[in-house]
Formats: C-alpha cells, structure tokens, sequence
C-alpha cells in the first residue's frame, strides 16, 4: 500500500480505480508580423470566441451548479475582455511586431507572476485563472481545438481522477456521473475549481505527489485526514467503507436541512452567518446555506496591496460580495490591522503585546481619511444589496460618537454628489471586557452588537489564546466571560437592538442552546458549521 499526504480542499471519502489525466502542451513560435494592426484585429476575433465558448460553459455550470458559482466562468469574461490585459497584448503586438500567439503567451507569464507574488492566497489563486483564460485564446489563435472534455467514461465503474492541475472549464465539462474524487499535484485550495467541487460535494485534494504508474490501481482518497492510499489492504478498504456509510448518513441527515428556517422547537428564529475573509469564503458560505454573512473581514484587501486600496479597488470588491448574496445581509469589519497583521505600505513599529496595541478603530480614528476612503467604498456597496458596517476594539462611548460622527460626513458626501446609497446598519463589536461592562451606554448609539469571543476570552482572563503553556489554564467557559456575554445581551435588549456572536464560542454545539437561552438572536460560524448548527437550533 502506498500512503500520500495532500491537503484536503473538499471532505470526504472515495473509493475508486485511478485513471491519469495527461495534457498535450501546445508550443508557441515567436514569429515576426509586417501588419501589426491585421494582427490585433485576429486577437479581438479570437477575444470575441473565447467569449463565447465562456458564455456556454457559464450555462453548463448553472445547470450543474448554482448561480453564484456559475459566476466563476462570468469572471472569466471580464478577464478576456479586460482592458490592461488587451492593451498589453496589443502593445507587444506593435512593440515586437510579433505574432498574437507569442504576446499572449508573454502577457500571460507577466500577469501569473504578478497574481503568484500577491500575499492574499485567494488573489494568487488567480493565477491560474489568468493562464486558463490565456490558453483559451492561444489555443483559438492556433486553431487547437482545447479539449475540456476529459474523460468520457464508457463503463460503470467508480474512478479517482489524478492530474497534475484541472481548470473550471475541464471540471465542468468531464463526465461526473462515476466520478469519486479528484486528487491534484498543484492546485489551490482557493481555486476555482477546488470552489466548484465544494459546491458539487466532490471530494478534492491538491498537493499530492502521487506516483506516475499507478493508473487503473484500488486508491481511497480520505479527505477527512488529506491522505490518499494506493493499493490500499483489505482491513483499510473495509474501514474506509465503513467510514463512507457512516458519512453519507450523517451528510444526508444534514443536507434535509438545506432551505430549512433557523428556528427552537419554542418557534425562536435565529440568524445564522458565516464568517468569510475573501470572496472564496462567501461562495462556500452559500454552498453552505447560510442565511448571510456576520462577519466579513475586510483585511485581506489591505494585506494583498503593495500600497493602500483605492476607493474604487474596495467598492469593487464589497459590491461583489453583497451581489453574490443576492439580498442577504453581508456585515462588513472595518479594517482591524495593526503589527499582528503588518501591512506594507504603513510604518508599524512592532509591539510586545500586538493584540492589545495599536489596531482596529485606534488606527483608522487616528487615520480618519482611510477610514472615510472605506466607508465611502461601503456606502456605495449598499446600493447594490443588504449591507452592516461595524466597528472593532471598542472601548468606549466617545470612540463610537467619532465614528458616528465620520460615518454622517461620509454619508452626507455622498448623497450631495448624489450617489445612492442603502438603509445601512452600524454596530460594533464586544470584545473588550471595557465594552462589555459599558454595553447598557453603547446599545443606546448603535444598531446592534456581535460579541467576538476569542478576544473577549482572552483579555478577560489575561491570556494569550495561542500560547502552548497557557492551554491547561486557559478555559473560555469561564463564569467570568459568560456573565460579560449575558450582561451584553442584557443591555442590547433593553435597548431594543440585536446580538449577535463570533468566534470559537458561537460554533461550540454544546453553547448553542445556553446561548439561545440567554438571548443570543445570531451566530455567525464557519461556513462549514451551518447545518451542524441548524440542526442543533431546530433541536
């Protein structure tokens, strides 16, 4: 038996025989051209196919898939036609007076290495979308047909497809009815394909240097453990097999509950979020069912950039976001960086104690201008959907009139230039003890709460959360944190406003009820704990 490790993009068990997927690479001549401009008019004709071939592969995926992951081949439209891509194409076209082909494949490796060196590993994960797309197009221009149907399997035998890399494109077009898993050499776990399989519940791994003869071989992929086995013994098969019932009961119980309300026996409902940090993130939070996104961490945008994001870089992206929610409500953190998360363009001394230091509101209060520059981009993203704004690391009743005050400036700008903007809430977050024991004076100037339990954990009982030798002592169910939550909701709800929760604590099954009991009106979790804990509500 042979044992590989990878790292496991869609869970599950398969069994299967291997079959090798193996790729023809088309090879590109540099040739010289004497009309350039004949030769960028074949570049927008080959533009115009691949447009088309994506229009019907975005149609095939919306019978096999959804609409949101359908997006995906959407995505690649916009990169077909996108501007700085064709201007630096047609430029090399006249530059070099070179064949369309050679300067497609220039600009290609150009765009792959700058996506590739992005810090974001959703944004890297572009790169592969960038060379899928330029492939198209060369393969068009070179009058190869792209073979994206892979695979079409005559027997009914279950199969395991290894490959060194496979495109949405190929994905979506390669006969599935037999398939078990798909197990990758390279790959990401933020890939558009690895996306798709997700929503498809194919188990997926990546990163497995998997042996070149073993095709036609028993393999089970685990994707639970990320461990592929190859000529497996008779006593792991009968355990893998065990192993897979067991899954597939518990996956069926739990996909009934797909479309299912949130809602106690007593007829309590609740708001159950997921937590995202990327646009990936919120395409599983929907793969998941859930009712919307609790907390969206906008960091990601600010840690990828070399300099800070423009207003518009950030409009683009929350306006996605909120789209691909369709009208459900998407809770956006403005930004809390500090030198726990360094950021390039800003000159951050480092700190002994990072997570109690200059973050959050502290730096965007001290930085009103970045802060305006992103509330302008959110404002404007709520014309298109469900859109809250909250604040991180308060700690007290003058930093949210500051904000507040930011936020009407921002607000009026706005509609003097007459853009539209949506009915937006503001909250803040709890997850300083300070903000906790004053929750009675914040619920009365902000919409709702979302209580963070990690650091609320940890600046309750003075404690590292990631430090080794705290882990005997360190205990989150602490008499002391519960009463600063049961107090938060409290005072919420004389108010007359909403509370919610994140963090380790909102997706523990064993605090579901407790917390239900107290108040709590939402949970936002990872997307992977939806079911489980809408089960457990409807309980």
């Amino acid at each position: 038996m042979i044992m590989v490790k990878a790292s496991a993009v869609s869970e599950g068990i398969a069994i299967g025989k291997i079959r090798i997927l193996k790729k023809k690479e088309i090879e590109i001549s540099t040739l010289r051209v004497e009309d350039a401009e004949a030769e960028i008019r074949r570049y927008q004709d080959a533009s115009k196919k691949v447009q088309e071939s994506l229009e019907e592969l975005y149609e095939q995926a919306l019978l096999a898939t959804n609409a949101q992951s359908a997006e995906i081949f959407s995505s690649y439209q916009m990169l077909v036609s996108d501007v700085a891509f064709a201007d630096a194409v047609e430029e090399k076209i006249r530059s070099h007076s070179m064949n369309a082909e050679a300067a497609v494949t220039m600009v290609r490796d150009e765009f792959k290495t700058m996506f590739e060196m992005m810090e974001d590993s959703y944004m890297r994960a572009r790169a592969a979308d960038i060379v899928d797309v330029s492939n198209r197009l060369i393969c068009v221009l070179s009058g190869v047909e792209k073979e994206d149907t892979v695979f079409d399997n005559d027997s009914n035998e279950r199969w395991v497809l290894l490959a060194d890399d496979l495109t949405p494109g190929e994905f979506i077009q390669m006969d599935k009815k037999y398939l078990e898993a798909i197990v990758l050499k390279f790959g990401s776990i933020h890939s558009h394909t690895s996306i798709l399989a997700r929503t498809m519940h194919i188990p997926m791994m990546v990163g497995a240097a998997f042996p070149e003869d073993c095709e036609g071989k028993l393999t089970i992929m685990d994707g639970e453990q990320g461990m592929l086995y190859i000529d497996p013994d008779n006593d792991m098969l009968v355990c893998m097999q065990e192993r897979k019932m067991e899954n597939s009961r518990c996956e069926e119980t739990l996909n009934r509950l797909r479309g299912q309300e949130d809602q106690t026996p007593e007829g309590k409902k609740i708001q159950l979020y997921a937590n995202a940090g990327s646009v990936a993130d919120v395409l599983t939070a929907l793969n998941h069912d859930a009712s919307g996104i609790g907390l969206f961490r906008t960091e990601f945008l600010f840690l990828e950039h070399e300099t800070e994001p423009t207003e518009e870089e950030q409009f683009q992206i929350y306006r996605h976001v909120v789209e691909l929610m369709a009208g459900k409500k998407v809770i956006f953190r403005t930004t809390d960086i500090g030198s726990d998360k360094p950021v390039k363009y800003m000159d951050r001394q480092s700190e002994v104690n990072p997570s109690m230091g200059y973050r959050g509101i502290r730096i965007s209060l001290d930085d009103p201008k970045s802060l305006k520059c992103q509330l302008r981009a959110l404002y404007r993203a709520s014309a298109y959907g469900q859109v809250s704004i909250m604040y991180p690391m308060v700690v007290s009743v003058a930093e949210v009139e500051k904000l507040k005050t930011i936020s009407a400036e921002v607000r009026h700008e706005l509609m003097t230039e007459g853009i539209l903007i949506g009915d937006v809430e503001e909250g803040i977050m709890i997850e300083t003890p300070a903000a906790a024991l004053i929750s009675d004076r914040l619920a009365k100037i902000v919409d709702f709460f979302s209580i963070g339990t990690n650091d609320l954990a940890a600046f309750t009982l003075a404690m590292d959360r990631v430090n080794a030798k705290l882990t005997s002592h360190f205990d989150p169910n602490h008499e002391a944190i519960l009463r600063l939550i049961q107090m938060t909701i409290e005072n919420g709800h004389k108010a007359g406003i909403w509370v919610g929760i994140c963090g380790e604590m909102a997706a523990d099954l064993k605090w579901t009820k407790p917390f239900i009991e107290m108040g709590m009106d939402e949970f936002s979790v990872s997307p992977s704990m939806i079911l489980p804990m809408r089960q457990k509500i409807r309980e």
